[in-house]
């Protein structure tokens, strides 16, 4: 059984769900989003008296404020492959306010592999999949062009996360919307 919440934020609402003990996040969901509640394959149950929600709502909170809460004060428990896993622990150690590109983490993905390369697509594949948006920062990662692409929670999230985070923005744009944000 997994139980579910909802917060309001300033990119919207916001669906959280953790498992039948509650005392683990297994995911965040922005209204709309693509694959929202994906890793979840049982109905969500309304039940805001979880103690993670308490948790995660005041780490949203501080989050919103701008003032960085650290993601290992949270018990996160996404679903997904191997391969997914460590691909959402590397994001999870994105500092707050930077950038990274779908390469630098596919190079990191294959030296732990013991592999010579490892296709940027793959990686994009589990970072656009991550079911603990925001918290898991897969909005921090950006094209090798600095294109702004793959974020399931929609562009324009995107961009007013790393805004709200002082990301610099110089070298990045939104394709189709010219060079610059």
């Amino acid at each position: 059984m997994y139980y579910s919440t909802t917060y309001p934020s300033p990119v919207g609402m916001i669906t959280l769900a953790c498992g039948e003990s509650g005392s683990s996040l297994a995911g965040l969901w922005l209204e709309g989003q693509k694959y929202f509640g994906g890793s979840i394959r049982e109905d969500m149950t309304e039940n805001n008296r979880q103690p993670v929600f308490d948790a995660v709502k005041s780490w949203l909170d501080r989050y919103f404020a701008g003032r960085k809460p650290d993601i290992s004060e949270l018990s996160l428990a996404p679903a997904g492959s191997k391969f997914r896993q460590e691909v959402w622990r590397i994001l999870c150690e994105i500092p707050y306010g930077e950038v990274v590109t779908y390469g630098s983490i596919a190079k990191r993905m294959a030296e732990k592999m013991g592999r010579e390369a490892m296709s940027s697509q793959a990686v994009g594949g589990a970072v656009s999949h991550n079911p603990i948006s925001i918290i898991i920062p897969c909005h921090r990662v950006a094209g090798a062009d600095g294109s702004l692409t793959g974020y399931a929670g929609g562009i324009q999230t995107k961009v007013k996360l790393l805004e709200l985070e002082g990301a610099d923005l110089s070298r990045l744009y939104v394709p189709g919307k010219g060079s610059a944000l």
